[in-house]
C-alpha cells in the first residue's frame, strides 16, 4: 500500500509539473532588443529632440510643425503624448525620478502657428506629468528679468542634474538659464563666448561630476561649465562644426551629432572621451550618419539612438512627414 501511495503521489507531481508553463522553470524572458532602425510616419512633422522613456519603454518626440508630443515605440508608431506648450517644441528630457517630462519650446519660424507675436519671442520649458501627460507648469524663459536687453529669443535642448535642476540652452541669445525644481528661472551664465549671429550654444549635457557640457552650433566650440556658471573651452583636436545634440554615457563617452542643416557641418556621429573631466577631449569614433538631418541621440538601454527628422526637407522647402531612429553601431 506504501509503495502503491507513493508512486501514485509521484504521478500526481510529475503531472502537475508537466502542466506548469514553461517559464515558470526558467529565469524571465529577456525583453527583445529595439531593432537597429526605426522608419515612422507621424502627422506632426519634424520632430527635432528625443527622448527614451524607460516607464513607457519607448521614445518621446516633440514637433516642429505643431509642438505636440508624442510617443513611438519599436513599430514606429506614434502616440499622443502630451498637447503642443507653444509653437514648436525641441529638447525633450524625462525625469522618472520626479515623474515628469521637461520640454523646451519656442517660436523659431517653422511651425504652423508661427506669428509676428512669438517669432524669437516665445522661449521657454514645459512641465508635464509622466505618468498622464498632464501638462502641469509652464517657465517663461524670455521674461524682461532675465533678459534685460531683449533681442532674440528661442531655447533648444535642457539637462537635468542629479537634484533636479533643469539648464537650458538658447542659440538665439548668449545665456544658458537654470530651473529649480519649484519652477524658479534664473540666468547660470551669460558670455560673449556663447553668441552667435546665427545659431550658438545648442545640445547640453550634465557630468554627475558636477558640470555642464554644451557645444556653440555654428563654430563647434564645446564649453564646460561649472555648477557655478564658470564657462571654460574644452580643448578638442578638431571643432565640432555644426554641433546639435549631446548625449552623455554612463561611462562617460560624450556623443555628440553634427549636421549641416544650419551650418557647414558633416552629418555625423562623433564618440569623445576624456581623461580629466573635459577640459579636454579626445576623438575615440566617427560614424557619418546613413540617414539626412540628424539632430540628436537618446540614451537607451539597447544603446544609442539618433533621430532625424527630415528637417532638412522643410529647410529645403519640401514636406515630409517621415522620421528615422537608428542606432549608432
Amino acid at each position: 500500500m506504501r509503495f502503491r501511495a507513493l508512486a501514485a503521489m509521484l504521478v500526481v507531481l510529475a503531472a502537475s509539473s508537466a502542466a506548469l508553463p514553461v517559464t515558470a522553470a526558467v529565469s524571465p524572458a529577456v525583453r527583445p532588443a529595439y531593432p537597429v532602425q526605426i522608419d515612422g510616419r507621424t502627422a506632426d512633422r519634424y520632430p527635432e529632440g528625443i527622448a527614451w522613456d524607460p516607464t513607457r519603454h519607448a521614445f518621446l518626440i516633440g514637433s516642429l510643425a505643431t509642438g505636440r508630443i508624442s510617443s513611438v515605440g519599436r513599430d514606429g508608431v506614434p502616440h499622443p503624448f502630451g498637447v503642443a506648450p507653444g509653437v514648436s517644441t525641441f529638447g525633450l528630457h524625462v525625469d522618472a525620478v520626479r515623474n515628469r517630462v521637461l520640454v523646451t519650446y519656442a517660436d523659431i519660424g517653422n511651425g504652423e502657428r508661427t506669428s509676428e507675436a512669438t517669432l524669437y519671442k516665445q522661449s521657454g520649458v514645459a512641465i508635464y506629468n509622466l505618468r498622464s501627460g498632464r501638462l502641469e507648469r509652464k517657465v517663461d524663459l524670455n521674461t524682461p528679468r532675465l533678459n534685460p536687453a531683449g533681442g532674440r529669443h528661442g531655447v533648444n535642448d535642457l539637462a537635468i542634474d542629479a537634484v533636479g535642476n533643469a539648464y537650458v540652452t538658447d542659440p538665439a541669445s548668449d545665456a544658458i538659464y537654470r530651473i529649480t525644481p519649484s519652477g524658479a528661472a534664473s540666468v547660470l551664465v551669460r558670455d560673449e563666448r556663447l553668441q552667435s549671429d546665427t545659431i550658438g550654444p545648442n545640445g547640453i549635457v550634465w557630468n554627475p561630476a558636477g558640470y555642464l557640457l554644451t557645444v556653440r552650433y555654428d563654430t563647434g566650440t564645446l564649453f564646460r561649465i561649472s555648477s557655478r556658471g564658470e564657462l571654460s573651452t574644452t580643448g578638442l583636436t578638431s571643432a565640432l562644426v555644426g554641433g546639435d545634440g549631446l548625449a552623455l554615457t554612463r561611462d562617460g563617452r560624450l556623443i555628440a551629432i553634427t549636421n549641416k542643416l544650419g551650418a557647414a557641418g558633416i552629418e555625423q556621429a562623433t564618440v569623445l572621451t576624456s581623461r580629466d573631466n573635459y577640459r579636454t577631449a579626445q576623438v575615440r569614433s566617427v560614424e557619418p550618419w546613413p540617414v539626412s538631418g540628424p539632430t540628436t541621440a537618446a540614451i537607451t538601454p539597447y544603446g544609442v539612438y539618433v533621430l532625424s527628422g527630415r528637417i532638412d526637407v522643410l529647410l529645403g522647402g519640401g514636406s515630409s512627414d517621415q522620421f528615422t531612429i537608428r542606432r549608432l553601431v
